[in-house]
């Protein structure tokens, strides 16, 4: 399946060197340095984070979808830390398009609606 060309509109998918955690409620939520960063010209970077990576118990599946015409259907997913729920906090594209193939099951969460998305730098050899 095709949308409109990503490529075209300038979105870039590409490997996060950093480790990327993100923090609600002074929980961590996800821990990855497998993240892919997207780019797209006009917004911030976007971390998409391997499903493996996140601690799902923390998550509850809602109806909302939305639609992209690169990317495809997102799916959207609340987030629970203790008494705190974060309506829509969490989405992700279960069968992109073709051209968004590297982000399949990969999650993403607003910024805004979390404590925090750090980016640390490795540790330097020793």
């Amino acid at each position: 399946m095709a949308g409109r060309s990503a490529a075209a509109a300038g979105i870039t998918i590409g490997p996060n060197p950093t480790r990327v955690i993100v923090r609600l409620g002074g929980a961590i939520v996800a821990d990855t340095t497998r993240a892919l960063v997207m780019r797209a010209p006009g917004t911030p970077d976007q971390q998409y984070i391997p499903r493996e990576d996140v601690d799902v118990t923390r998550l509850v599946r809602t109806d909302l979808v939305t639609h992209c015409p690169y990317k495809g259907d997102a799916t959207y997913w609340s987030i629970r830390s203790g008494p705190r729920t974060v309506e829509n906090a969490v989405w992700s594209y279960e069968a992109p398009y073709d051209e968004m193939a590297p982000i399949t099951g990969y999650l993403a969460f607003y910024p805004d609606r979390v404590d925090a998305i750090e980016e640390l730098l490795p540790d330097p050899p020793r």
